[in-house]
Formats: C-alpha cells, structure tokens, sequence
C-alpha cells in the first residue's frame, strides 16, 4: 500500500509540471504571435464642413388649381348633353342645351312690344306738335282781344260807347287768355307723353334683351377651361336656376396644387435656428415624389403658408404649384414633398455606414488620431441629404473620418488608415441604417479588408 501512494504522488507531481511547462509554452507563442499580427487598415475619408440644404419631406395631396360647379341660370327641360363626361373642355365650350319654345315667344313679344312703345312715341310727338299749334291760335285770339280793348278805351272816356260794350271786350281778353293757359298746360301734358313714351321705348328694349339673355343661357357654357367629371344630368331632366345640385363639375389641372402638412414644433425649431444664426433661409423649389416612388420631372414652386395653425391636427398648411401639362396630377393624390426650407452652415456630410449608435441611440463616429489610434466622437445629426446624414456638431474640419471597418476596431486601437478611394461606393442605400446596425452596414461594405486579412492568414499561421 505505501509503494502504491508514494507512485501516485509521484505521477501527479510529475503530470502537473508537464501541464504548467505546456502553459507557458502556449501562452509565449500567443504572445509571439500577437506581436507579428499587423494593425488593422481601416478606410477614412478627409472631413470638410460646407453649406448644407436642409431638405425636409413632408407628407401632401394634390388638389385642383380652379375648380367650378356648373348650375343653370334658367329654368327649362334639358334637350342635349353636349360634351363627353370625363374630357378636357374649353372656356365657353357649350356643355348643355336646355329648350328653348318659351325664350323665343318671350323674344317675339319682347319685339312686339317695342314697336308699340315707338309707335305711342310717334303719337306722343304728333299731340305735342298739335297742342302747340293750339297754343299759337289761343295767342293770336288773346292778342286780337287785347287790342279790340285797347280802342275801347278811349271810346268809354268819352262815352263814345257803352259800358256793356266795354265789360264784353274785357271778358273777351280774360278768356283768350284763359285759353293760352289750357293750351300751354296741354303742351306739358303732351311733352310728359313723349317722356313716357321714351322710357316704353327703353323698358320695352330692356325686357327683350332679358329675353335674348334668357334665350342665350340656354346653351350652359363652360366657365374655365379644364376637365370635366360626370355630368349629374342627362337630357330631359327639369333644371332650374340656382338649383343647389350642380350639373357638372370642371377642375383645371395645370398647373395643380400640392397642399403639404407641417407640425408647428418643426416649424418653430426652423425659425429658431434661423433666428440664432444656425441656418439660413432656404429655397421655394420643391420636389415631389409620387405613389410609386417615381420623382416627378418638374419643380414646384412654395405659393403661399398659411398664418394659422390647425387646432385639430397642430400643423400648418403650405401650398405648392406644380406645372401639370400632361395630367399626371390628379386632385386627391398622397404625394411627398422635398423642401429645402433652410441651408445648415458648417456641417458635414457623413455616410450612414461611419455612424454608430450607442445603446441610447446616441450618434458616434470613429476617428483616426494623429498618432493613428481610434478615438470616439459624439456627434449631432440633422436630417439627411442625398443618403448622408447631415452633421452639425462634433466634426471639425481636416478629421479623418472612419468610413469602412470601424466594427472592427475599438477605441485607442493602433490602425492603418487609408485614403477612401470611391466616396460614393460607401454610403448605404437609403434605410439601411434602420434595417440593420451600423456595425453589421460597417461589416458588409468592409469587404476589401476582409480580403486582405484573409490573404494574410498563411503567414500568421506560420508565425504560430
């Protein structure tokens, strides 16, 4: 039993420096090995601060640049449907034709009517011409008469006469003169006929231009040029003047509308960067995008923001016109809209795939050092512009930047770093920061590295 422990002891003693000589072994090869390893390359891009366009997107529907409701202006029975429902029409275009029996008995009185009036007018003329002619007989005899009592005059101082022939001569006189003034009144009444008979003449043409007015409204015409939807109405329908329902619709598409939302905080925060010096303002050109995510080939211009912010829904509405000549916009369309509503001063352009997010969701990118080690930076984001992220602070000018293989690497790690040669093969495409973390973006764009670390893998199998 004793010879038995003692070999035992013996051959764990033994087993026990074979496993530390075999340790130190091992980790003096690891050691040996991380000294040959080569410092990772990394591919940074030069930083430079420009001015920036702040382009926002902003959700907006279409609507019609005019829009009239078509309703009669006289009462009647339509007899034709003169357009094609759904068709492009002209200013003045005839759209429907309402009959047309009772405008027409109206014109031929109305005609009637004023031949009349002229006629009563010719009368008028006839009985003042008349009555002054009777007034010029009633002065003669008045005349006559003053002068038969003239001679008597002097015939009744001397009693060459009688009185009675005297009082005749003076009742003579009296009643010529009472004649001249019925014939003068008959005069006024005869000028009041003509008078009247004029404003016959004139209410007589009134009632038969109203008449031709009435007979013109017949055919209802197209108030604007543009297109037309259904027609409400068919032929035979009764129609009235000032009918609430209207009998078509016509919209004019070009240009057309865009009406856009934005929140009154993002305004306010625009206004205030603005204010502080932060941005400038921006352009009225806005770029439109459709349905389909197809970008509509002509600019919009910024016509109007209105001076009030909705209480329901907390924005306000901007409008923008659009040039539509082939009618591609629609009224009631969802479009988005790209507006630059301000220009960021000293910022920098940043490809998506430098930007890494701390478990806060904080943005940070990685620089290269004078001394080549990787240094972290916090950095502010704002928006994108053309599939970058727009960076106002954290970034100075002459930085080298991290662009391809930072999830590689960590901070005060010695690298290699090299010139980006294809800046515009970097950025990832756009929502690829959303799909998927920026290391994982930073792994599948670094495959240049990754060739070159694998090319290198026989010689650090050899140095181990």
């Amino acid at each position: 039993m004793k010879h038995s422990t003692l070999a035992l002891v013996i051959a764990s003693v033994l087993s026990g420096a074979v496993l530390v000589g075999c340790d130190k072994n091992e980790d003096a090869a690891g050691a040996a090995a991380q000294q040959q390893m080569p410092p990772a390359v990394v591919n940074v891009q030069t930083v430079t601060l420009d001015t920036v366009p702040q382009v926002q997107t902003f959700a907006g529907r279409t609507a019609a640049y005019q829009t009239a409701d078509v309703r009669p202006q006289v009462n009647g029975i339509i007899d034709e449907v003169l357009f094609r429902e759904g068709s492009n029409v002209k200013k003045g275009q005839p759209l429907y034709r309402i009959n047309t029996d009772n405008y027409a008995t109206s014109i031929t009185s109305g005609q009637a009517a004023i031949q009349q009036a002229e006629a009563n007018y010719q009368t008028a003329l006839a009985n003042n011409a008349n009555a002054k002619a009777e007034l010029a007989s009633r002065q003669a005899s008045l005349a006559q008469a003053q002068n038969d009592l003239q001679r008597l005059q002097g015939l009744i101082d001397i009693d060459a006469i009688s009185k009675q022939q005297y009082d005749q001569a003076v009742t003579q006189v009296r009643t010529a003169q009472a004649a001249v003034e019925s014939a003068r009144a008959a005069i006024g009444q005869t000028e009041a006929g003509i008078e009247s008979a004029k404003a016959g003449i004139q209410t007589a043409k009134a009632n038969l231009q109203a008449s031709t007015l009435d007979l013109n409204r017949t055919i209802v015409r197209a108030p604007l040029a543009g297109r037309t939807d259904r027609s409400s109405v068919t032929a035979g329908t009764l129609v009235s003047a000032g009918q609430p329902d209207p009998l078509v619709t016509i919209s004019r598409l070009d240009p057309i509308y865009v009406d856009i939302s934005q929140s009154s905080s993002e305004l306010l925060k625009l206004r205030q960067q603005i204010s502080a010096g932060k941005a400038q303002a921006g352009m009225n050109s806005v770029e439109l995008v459709l349905e389909d995510g197809s970008v509509y080939p002509v600019r919009g211009k910024l016509a109007l923001s209105e001076a009030k912010v909705d209480e329901s829904t907390g924005a306000v509405t901007l409008r923008a016109v659009f040039p539509n000549p082939n009618n591609v916009l629609l009224p009631g369309m969802y479009v988005s809209a790209r507006l630059t509503q301000s220009v960021i001063t000293n910022a920098a352009l940043v490809p998506q795939s430098a930007v890494m997010r701390t478990p806060k969701s904080e943005p940070q990118v990685y620089i290269v050092d004078e001394n080549n080690k990787i240094q972290v930076r916090p950095v502010t984001i704002n928006g994108t512009y053309k599939d970058q992220w727009v960076v106002t602070d954290g970034l100075q000018a002459g930085d080298k930047l991290v662009i391809i293989g930072g999830s590689k690497v960590k901070p005060e790690q010695e690298v290699v770093a090299k010139p980006l040669e294809n800046p515009n093969a970097a950025p990832a495409k756009p929502g690829a920061a959303t799909a998927q973390t920026p290391q994982q973006a930073a792994k599948a764009m670094d495959k240049p590295a990754s060739k070159d670390a694998a090319a290198k893998k026989p010689a650090e199998s050899t140095a181990n």
